[in-house]
Parts: structure tokens; sequence; C-alpha cells
């Protein structure tokens, strides 16, 4: 019979919390992109940024910089400096959790390896998670950038592989977590690995999540407000189909949110058939975890629209997509064990 393993139950839980900050920082991503944040702060200062302008003459000097860029310029001309600490809060806070979440991996990372406490063969995949973290700060940097010079918002295409890979960073966090919960429970257990099926479904839940980034960066969630038609018709009216239907598919407010609005139904039919799978394979949790958030994303995605984008129930349709995300890595790590 063999011993629980403490190491890698206290390396699981490690993992957790840091997923647990990825969802929030998700989170305050959402209400940064709603805020109309995301350009208030000018400047990448990877250190010295941690601290706001303390300072009257710090705060003006930074406000005069975000009156250099078309934002100020086209939309918020005459903005007081009170309106801009507003938004200046939710860009920084943002910036402070992502600096955080680099912490929370590097630290413990560096003081279990020093202890030797790392399982074999998860040293480089700990490495890797501490990178994508550097990596994601670049990619931020390199989404505000497309919105300071010749545009009053950023890329929605850099902002969707933003967030994308905020998601595949939680995915890689949660995958971990269960190998060594498992591993807690069972050290001579087999790892998990992706199935077939897995692999559609995270296809398939990859292309919804990327058409809600598109939907985000392209204000799509207003341009209508009714459900389950748009304005009246099942297929909106306004579509711009004469760039070609790439452009239109890509680019264009109301076909993204079509596409949103219905692929969620897709990708809902593949998350209840994995919970189906995994009912008849003996797992509770998993299943029951999975009907209970697909509902709760459902509901709160048509509530954004009839509400004409809320700024509470919008901000918790994006967290609840990346509990959603989380929960389905979960279920997924479980389709990939060995049956009970």
């Amino acid at each position: 019979m063999s011993h629980a393993n403490p190491r890698p139950a206290t390396l699981a839980c490690w993992l957790w919390i840091v997923a647990l900050l990825v969802i929030a920082i998700v989170a305050v991503g959402g209400i940064t992109r709603l805020t109309e944040s995301g350009l208030s702060i000018t400047e990448w200062k990877p250190v010295s940024g941690i601290f706001p302008p303390f300072s009257d003459a710090a705060w003006q000097a930074a406000f005069e910089k975000y009156k250099q860029i078309p934002e100020y310029r086209e939309i918020n001309a005459g903005m007081s400096l009170a309106a801009f600490k507003g938004i200046f809060f939710w860009e920084w806070l943002h910036r402070v959790l992502g600096r955080l979440v680099g912490v929370a991996l590097l630290v413990p990372l560096a003081y279990y390896a020093w202890r030797r406490a790392i399982p074999a063969g998860y040293g480089w995949r700990l490495v890797g998670l501490v990178a994508l973290v550097g990596l994601q700060g670049a990619i931020g940097w390199w989404m505000v950038v497309s919105g300071l010079a010749d545009r009053t918002d950023v890329s929605h295409f850099r902002l969707a592989t933003h967030l994308l890979t905020a998601l595949f960073l939680l995915v890689a966090l949660v995958w971990t977590a269960r190998d060594f919960a498992v591993m807690a429970r069972d050290p001579g257990a087999r790892r998990a690995r992706p199935t077939g099926a897995a692999m559609l479904v995270i296809a398939i839940l990859f292309v919804q999540l990327m058409l809600g980034a598109w939907v985000a960066g392209l204000n799509a969630g207003y341009v209508a407000s009714t459900w389950p038609s748009m304005n009246g018709r099942f297929v909106p009216e306004g579509i711009d189909w004469s760039h070609g239907a790439w452009f239109a598919f890509t680019n264009d407010p109301f076909l993204v949110h079509f596409l949103h609005r219905w692929w969620s139904w897709v990708a809902a039919v593949a998350l209840l058939l994995l919970a189906r799978t995994l009912a008849r394979r003996g797992a509770r949790i998993e299943p029951k975890l999975l009907l209970v958030v697909v509902a709760v994303q459902m509901t709160l995605g048509i509530l954004t629209v009839v509400t004409g984008v809320s700024m509470e129930i919008a901000a918790l349709h994006q967290v609840t997509g990346a509990i959603l995300v989380a929960v389905t890595a979960a279920a997924l790590h479980r389709l990939g064990r060995p049956a009970a």
C-alpha cells in the first residue's frame, strides 16, 4: 500500500493559488477594457512601474503623457485629472497583479528547487510557466503600443493574443496542479494525457474565447441589445461584406458578435458531452461543475447583451469564462487519466 507524498500536495496547493491569481487578473483585465483604462499608462517600466504617482507633479506628468495619444485627443479631450486617476487605477492594478503572478510562481519555485522538492520531469515545465508570465507581460505591452500612435484603442487581435495567453497559462497551472494532486494520493499513478476528444473540446473553446476577445476589442457587444434576435433579425443587418468574407469575419463587429453569440451553443454542447462522458466513467465533481459553470456563463452572456453591456454583468461574464476554462482543464485532465 502506497503512502501519500506531502510534497506534491503542497505543490498542488501552490499552483492552485497562482491559478486563482490568474483568474483575478483576467477579471481586472476585463474591467480595464470595459472602463477604457488600458491606454492610461503610456510607458512600460517593469520595476519602477510597481509604484503609482505619489505627488501632484508626478500625476500631472503622467496625465500629460496620456494627453499625447489619440484616445485622449479624439475621445477624452477635456478629461479631468480626477477622471484620469480613475482609469489609471485599473491599468495600474492590472499590471501590478501581473507582476504578483510572476513573483508567486518564481519565488516558491526557487525555494522548492533548493529543497529538491520538485518531482522528476516537472522542473522545466515550471520554469516554462514562469517564462510564460514574462512573455505575457511583453504581449501586454505589445498590445498597449498598438493604441498609442495611430488609433484610439488597442488592436483586437493583440487583445485576443493577450487574453488567450493568460488562459493558456491558467490551463497549464490547473493541469500541473492536478498532476501533483494525483501524485500525492498515488505516487505510482500514470500521468494524464490529452485525448483526441480533449483536443476537439479545446479547439471549440479556443474559437469561442477568441471571438469573445474580438467582441471586447471591437466593442461589438454594443451593436445589439436584444436576444435571441439581433435588432429584430437572426442575421443582423449592418455586416460589411465589401472587403470580403475574411475581413468581415475578423473585423466586422456585427458578424463577430453574431458568431460569438451562436458558437457559444457549440461550445456548450461540447462541454455538456464532456460532462456526460466523465459521469459515465464515475467522476462526480467535474461533471457537476461543468454543468453549473456552463449554465451560469450562458446566462451571463445573454444578460450582458440585453442590459446593453452592463459593466458588472460583463465583468462577471469574463471572469466566469476564466473559471470555465479552469474547470474544463480539470475535467480534461480527469478524462486523460485511466478509467476509475
